[in-house]
């Protein structure tokens, strides 16, 4: 499918379902080309929980509560708590 930019603002629900059945938009500005959208293949896309980053801070005893260690974070530098 080929769409402009102008699609692109004003209509971007033909170029979303264009999307979602698989097809690759191609972007035109002033009869040009100037992108290409392609739908996400999710054959190669690896699971959060196997990311070698997922849980390093598990052994953290402060980040037990995220909320409240995110609140001591912003909480201001002369509060009384």
């Amino acid at each position: 499918m080929e769409a402009t930019i102008l699609d692109m603002r004003r209509n971007p629900k033909k170029i979303l379902d264009a999307i979602a059945r698989n097809e690759t938009v191609t972007l035109t500005n002033r009869g040009k080309r100037v992108a290409r959208i392609e739908p996400i293949r999710d054959a190669g896309r690896p699971i959060a929980a196997e990311h070698e980053a997922f849980g390093m801070w598990a052994d953290r005893p402060e980040m037990r509560d995220p909320a409240a260690y995110v609140r001591g974070l912003r909480k201001g530098r002369f509060d009384a708590r």
